[in-house]
């Protein structure tokens, strides 16, 4: 894990380059490097070191002249090295160092051989290429100069007053100058029609064992965000099940207002089932509100959503990587794969239902996994996110939408998932965490965190400033205090209309309140764990 930055062109000052590749220091704590190419290109690392703690410095020379810089895990590096890649020679025993004997042997067309969360980019001479894993769980971004130098970065703040445009780089595409954008990563589940495999509540549950296996991978300590929910607990589950074949416990961490908030109360209940050894972290409103604009500078979006689930986020990661964890498992991805936000059962038709979960996950990448990568990356912690595995998403997405959609009541949401660890003869959760209802981050917390914010948004906001707001931000202009606030913060630290233009406002559908809040939701809490389990409305 790490932060890169690439300028390709000729003269561009190295010690300027060096100081934007600083600005990304909190993403790779442990060491720091650039290489100037003959032609003049400059590529930088900022490196959290993960596997291969003694040689693995980056950026990687390949076996001639190529340079890479990665950011990310590649979990099938082992695998690559002993078959296609048997007969080179490595440098070092990283993971990353596969990508660039790839490119050695495979020229640009080699991306989707990786298993892997990637971003990086490769300098051959004239040549280069760029990409970003299929479904963006590290972030990329790449821009414009004057000069006509492209420039890549992990994060925005490396390059937004560098770049006269930028934009972030679509997942599953890679880029070179010779063919610009291509699209290596084309899924049949894209397609709804293709929902049409039959369920295997055994091929689901062994895929996301395998998943949460391969991203145990990991020469320092492992942890997990366990927020009491049905997918970080069971996520928690299986790591610690895995864990403990090996002698090893596992670190859990969950965070909200206070003992008593949704997420402390049923985390602490999981963790007490699961045995793992856990961390119960409490912030106040007055906290919360003090990181504000440090949450927004990291995050680098005005997204509402995403700004009030990133902030217990953010303190969380803090208190994660106090403890000496490195590497933390989280669980996004569940509620896109399954249909689980609460508006889904509000869809018209089976096919607007398949619809929907697929456009969800291909733009996971503007919201959660934007809030997932960067609150964690802001303390040099590494998020893995067993969810979004290539293998499991063609299992899980593939299911026929009949199997995924409830049909009996006012709602099971992700009920596949439930019912794939339902198996008494192994019981991986209680059953009041396995059929716990849908709770957004931003809620669990304590739901007098988001109300509490947006009252003091409220504070800091007057009348004429939102109704001269169209005039101030003529792009997504914001339409509350709250979102007023967030896109003043947002515009402080990053003005440029290219800015503005990477953010994508998630509204949920097919609900009269607009407001991004689960609780938002008529159904919100209406059923209780037995109606839920039973599937008998209340």
């Amino acid at each position: 894990m790490s932060g890169l930055l690439a300028v390709i062109g000729k003269g561009k000052d190295p010690q300027l380059v060096k100081e934007l590749s600083t600005r990304m220091s909190h993403r790779g704590p442990d060491e720091s490097d650039l290489h100037i190419m003959e032609n003049g290109s400059i590529i930088c690392h900022e490196s959290l070191s993960i596997i291969d703690l003694k040689s693995g410095k980056q950026p990687i020379q390949g076996t001639n002249k190529a340079w890479m810089v990665h950011d990310g895990e590649i979990y099938n590096y082992q695998e690559l090295k002993d078959t296609v890649l048997k007969n080179h020679t490595f440098r070092t025993k990283s993971d990353s160092e596969v990508i660039v004997h790839l490119y050695e042997e495979f020229g640009y067309k080699f991306c989707n051989m990786l298993d892997g969360d990637f971003a990086f980019v490769i300098i051959d001479g004239d040549n280069y290429i760029a990409a970003r894993d299929a479904v963006g769980v590290k972030p990329l971004y790449y821009g414009l100069d004057e000069r006509g130098r492209i420039y890549f970065s992990s994060e925005m703040k490396s390059i937004a007053d560098q770049c006269k445009s930028f934009s972030t780089f679509p997942p599953g595409h890679y880029y070179t100058g010779k063919t610009g954008f291509v699209k290596y990563y084309n899924p049949e589940y894209e397609d709804h029609s293709n929902a049409n495999k039959a369920l295997d509540f055994a091929l689901v549950r062994e895929s996301l064992i395998e998943a949460t296996r391969k991203r145990l991978l990991s020469e320092v300590p492992v942890g997990v965000i366990l927020s009491g929910g049905l997918d970080t607990s069971l996520i928690s589950s299986i790591a610690s099940g895995l864990l403990k074949d090996s002698g090893k416990k596992l670190p859990s961490f969950s965070i909200g207002l206070d003992a008593d908030s949704p997420d402390n109360i049923m985390a602490r209940k999981a963790a007490e089932f699961l045995g793992t050894d856990h961390h119960e972290i409490h912030f106040t409103v007055e906290e919360g509100v003090a990181v504000l604009e440090k949450v927004i500078y990291h995050i680098e979006t005005y997204d509402i959503i995403s700004v009030r689930s990133s902030v217990p986020m953010y303190l969380l990661s803090k208190a994660i990587a106090d403890q000496g964890v490195k590497v933390i498992l989280s669980a996004e991805g569940a509620d896109e794969i399954f249909g689980g936000h609460l508006y889904f059962r509000n869809a018209p038709s089976a096919e607007e239902f398949q619809d929907e979960t697929i456009e969800r996950v291909q733009k996971l990448f503007t919201a959660d996994l934007l809030r997932a990568d960067k609150t964690t990356m802001a303390h040099g912690l590494e998020a893995r996110i067993p969810f979004l595995d290539k293998d499991f998403l063609d299992v899980a997405i593939r299911v026929k939408t009949e199997e995924k959609q409830p049909k009996t009541y006012d709602g099971v949401e992700k009920y596949i998932l439930r019912k794939a660890f339902d198996t008494p003869e192994h019981p991986y959760l209680p059953a009041e965490i396995l059929w716990r209802q849908k709770e957004q981050f931003s809620d669990g917390v304590g739901y007098s965190w988001i109300d509490e914010l947006i009252e003091y948004c409220a504070t800091q906001v007057s009348d004429e400033q939102l109704a001269g707001a169209s005039a101030e931000f003529p792009y997504n202009s914001p339409t509350t205090k709250e979102a007023y606030l967030y896109r003043s913060i947002f515009h402080k630290f990053y003005p440029q209309v290219s800015a503005a233009q990477t953010v994508r406002k998630w509204i949920p559908k097919w609900q009269e309140n607009q407001d991004p809040s689960g609780r938002a939701n008529a159904a919100h809490l209406k059923g209780n764990f037995e109606s839920v389990k039973s599937g008998v409305e209340v």
